[in-house]
């Protein structure tokens, strides 16, 4: 139940819920080893593809993004692997990274909801709610949605994945969750084409990153703690994810993109504050 509400608001914003779940293990369910983080990313694996295939089916996926964030996250993954297995085994230390990673996600959707502007009121039945490729090669990506045309650096978007799938890797959630509120509010790309690349590009990045765990987590692995996924209760949290995830892509075009960023911010910030104040307190 915990899985599919959470699914249901994140999926909205293009986030899977994995950076709410990994909380709830960790403090709730006392989920402290590494083998917490692969186990997020079996949350991922099995919960995104229901809402992958909703935005697929409204067109509203803008698959040169999705390539493009894919092909940059997952050399970065590695990388995070190979950092949370070696170095941050101490789950206070990873509690700080986890509260530091989801201040950041939330001050950025803020500033991304001040500066939203209004646009045109759109509909399930408006033709203009959907993606219409308009560009992709090594410099830029661009497409036409609700009448308007949005361009990116593809170098820019490629450089930002590497960095934000070595922080995935470390904590868990793919990369997207991350990404997502930046090109939305640095980029200014609307959230409604954003959410179906972001949730796509972490369903790739997460496949890859539960191999690496369960074939390299062993080799990488110095402190003697697990860093293999519990299997039983990823795919627990991934039908709650699944069906949520479902229902968020589906009622997305309904919500306005401000009230899902405030949701999402107000959401990160409290438990940000937790994890961070907590280090210094303790």
């Amino acid at each position: 139940m915990f899985a599919f509400l959470v699914s249901t608001i994140t999926s909205t914003a293009g986030l899977s819920g994995a950076f709410l779940i990994l909380p709830f293990q960790v403090s709730i369910l006392g989920f402290l080893t590494p083998g917490v983080t692969p186990t997020n990313l079996l949350f991922n694996v099995f919960g995104i593809p229901s809402g992958v295939y909703r935005f697929y089916r409204e067109r509203r996926m803008v698959w040169p993004l999705v390539w493009t964030i894919s092909l940059g996250t997952i050399p970065g993954l590695i990388l995070g692997i190979y950092i949370r297995i070696r170095f941050m085994p101490d789950p206070a230390v990873f509690k700080l990274f986890v509260g530091m990673v989801l201040g950041g996600i939330a001050l950025r959707l803020l500033y991304s909801a001040y500066r939203e502007k209004k646009t045109p009121e759109t509909g399930p039945n408006n033709n203009h709610f959907q993606v219409e490729p308009l560009n992709f090669n090594f410099k830029e990506i661009s497409y036409n949605f609700n009448g308007q045309d949005y361009r990116v650096s593809t170098i820019i978007v490629f450089t930002l994945s590497l960095i934000v799938g070595t922080i995935g890797g470390i904590y868990g959630i793919g990369g997207g969750a991350i990404l997502a509120p930046f090109l939305v509010a640095v980029f200014g790309l609307p959230v409604h084409t954003i959410a179906g690349a972001a949730l796509c590009s972490t369903l790739v990045s997460s496949v890859f990153g539960v191999v690496f765990y369960v074939f390299l987590g062993p080799l990488f692995s110095g402190s003697g703690q697990s860093a293999s996924p519990d299997w039983l209760l990823g795919l627990m949290f991934g039908i709650g994810g699944a069906a949520g995830i479902y229902t968020g892509a589906r009622l997305q075009k309904f919500l306005p993109a401000r009230l899902i960023k405030i949701i999402l911010s107000a959401l990160m910030l409290f438990i940000a504050i937790q994890y961070i104040s907590k280090y210094f307190i303790e």
